[in-house]
């Protein structure tokens, strides 16, 4: 139920509540799988998002067995990931809305447990291994938006973020850097968050929400239509609230997720990566899971699925589908072997549009 007059025209999408019911994995697979062929046809001959475009963030070292699912034959322990923000204009009953997918604090980032301790194990050869760029909001400046223009934010999943500086906290002390916008969170994985599972800490942020502004959070429990041209669905398994942007653009349906690293986890079949292949002929899969987290690996591979069957063909190489990994293994001297069979870089779709000055949003209690 939408309580806020700040979603009031955000609208549900039920198509998977009855299939996501099914006990039995092997059914819920099936029922997931065809509620997402509906999908799929209903939102690729609806509008299209006005603008996308991706913000490159950094890179970083990943472990292959994490980005592969051990499946990848290479001497090289570790892969590069490069984390991208994308930023979506769409529009919303006549009114155009801008959205912020996964504008991570890179710095707060580091905090998360793994990757604080992968950094002190590392220290002398981290440098070769990261990259920052110039951070969101002077790219956002850059193209004439303000911070106060963002009207949601959302991430995949909670790994490693670090929401007080985005949200602003309840003492003042952090101020937001997105001061108009909800924050779109699934409710499952925030209360996940009070108390992890040993399975998951090493992921996350510790202190990431502690003290933050909840009045600017939408916790959701189900799918959404946000305006034209764009859905937010559930994707549980890499983490229990995961979730997949979805956006109708100029040059099909793409979908942007970290349930996989590359184009070739949902392809593997068709993969030049040694192992990739084999492995998922051996098995008889058809995706390669992105695997630091076990908790769900059943369910991740049905939330794969799910894409796969949503999203469009990759035109140049119709072998491949249009997902967009949130952190993208690209090529790297450093892991022979490893580099994607494609590589798909960024996401450019329609011409942005500068919004009109607007009046702040009053603070009202968000609940979906």
């Amino acid at each position: 139920m939408i309580t806020s007059s700040l979603l009031k025209d955000v609208t549900p999408i039920h198509d998977f509540d009855t299939p996501r019911a099914e006990p039995l994995q092997g059914r819920r697979f099936r029922a997931v799988r065809t509620a997402a062929e509906r999908v799929r046809d209903r939102f690729a001959a609806g509008p299209r998002v006005v603008c996308a475009r991706t913000i490159n963030q950094t890179t970083l070292p990943y472990p292959t067995k994490y980005a592969f699912y051990s499946a990848a034959f290479s001497p090289a322990p570790f892969v590069t990931l490069t984390h991208r923000c994308v930023l979506v204009q769409f529009m919303q009953r006549g009114s155009l809305k801008n959205l912020l997918f996964n504008p991570t604090d890179i710095i707060a980032a580091r905090r998360a447990p793994y990757f604080a301790r992968l950094v002190e194990r590392f220290r002398v050869v981290e440098p070769l291994l990261s990259k920052q760029w110039d951070s969101v909001p002077y790219v956002l400046a850059s193209m004439g938006l303000r911070a106060a223009d963002i009207d949601y934010v959302a991430f995949d999943h909670f790994h490693t973020q670090d929401l007080r500086g985005l949200l602003g906290t309840r003492d003042g002390r952090r101020q937001a850097l997105y001061p108009n916008a909800v924050l779109l969170a699934p409710r499952v994985e925030w209360d996940d968050w009070d108390e992890l599972h040993p399975l998951q800490r090493a992921f996350f942020v510790p202190d990431g929400k502690e003290g933050v502004r909840e009045d600017r959070v939408a916790f959701l429990d189900g799918d959404l239509s946000l305006g034209d041209g764009v859905m937010l669905l559930r994707t549980p398994g890499h983490t229990s609230g995961n979730q997949t942007l979805f956006l109708n653009t100029d040059s099909g349906v793409w979908g942007i997720s970290e349930n996989g690293t590359s184009a070739d986890n949902w392809s593997p079949l068709e993969s030049k990566i040694a192992g990739l292949a084999s492995a998922c002929r051996n098995q008889d899969l058809d995706v390669i899971l992105n695997s630091n987290t076990p908790e769900s690996a059943a369910d991740q591979y049905t939330s794969m699925i799910l894409e796969r069957t949503i999203v469009d063909r990759v035109k140049r190489a119709p072998s491949f589908v249009q997902m967009f990994p949130s952190s993208e293994v690209t090529p790297s001297l450093l892991a022979p072997g490893l580099n994607p069979t494609i590589l798909h870089g960024e996401i450019r779709s329609g011409e942005f549009t500068k919004p009109e000055a607007r009046v702040p949003q009053r603070e009202t209690e968000i609940r979906v």
